[in-house]
C-alpha cells in the first residue's frame, strides 16, 4: 500500500521500490482498498529484499519491525526511517471486520506517505 501512495502521489518524479523479507502476493483485500481511494496497485508484485542488494538509495522506509532489523545491512548510507503500522489481518475469510482493519491500516499509510511524498517534491 506504501509503494502505491507514493507511486501515486510521486507521479513519476519518486523512484520507488518496494520488497520485504517474507514476500508474497499482493492481498486482494489490499488491492480492494486502496481502489477505493483510486489508487491501483493490482500490477504490483512482492519482492523480496535480496533483489535490491547493492542498489542506492536516498532513504529507506521500513515499515514493520521484521524489515527493521534487517535492512541496515543491505542499504548502507540510505537515510534509514522507520514508520511501523499494524498488520492487517491476512484471514482467508474476508469479513467485513477484516475489510475495516485493511481501510484503518491503509488511511495510515496513505496519510503518512502523501505527507512524505509532498514533503520531497
Amino acid at each position: 500500500m506504501a509503494e502505491g501512495v507514493l507511486r501515486h502521489y510521486g507521479a513519476g518524479r519518486i523512484e520507488v521500490e518496494s520488497a520485504g523479507t517474507r514476500p508474497s502476493a499482493v492481498n486482494p483485500t489490499a488491492i480492494q482498498v486502496m481502489k477505493e481511494i483510486g489508487i491501483d496497485i493490482s500490477g504490483h508484485q512482492s519482492k523480496h529484499v535480496d533483489e535490491l542488494k547493492g542498489r542506492s538509495f536516498d532513504t529507506v522506509i521500513t515499515v514493520c519491525d521484521n524489515a527493521r532489523e534487517s535492512c541496515p545491512a543491505y542499504f548502507g548510507t540510505a537515510e534509514k526511517l522507520h514508520w511501523p503500522f499494524p498488520d492487517p489481518p491476512h484471514d482467508r475469510v474476508v469479513t467485513p471486520e477484516v475489510i475495516t482493519r485493511f481501510r484503518e491500516v491503509r488511511d495510515l499509510i496513505h496519510a503518512r506517505f502523501k505527507a512524505f511524498a509532498e514533503s520531497v517534491l
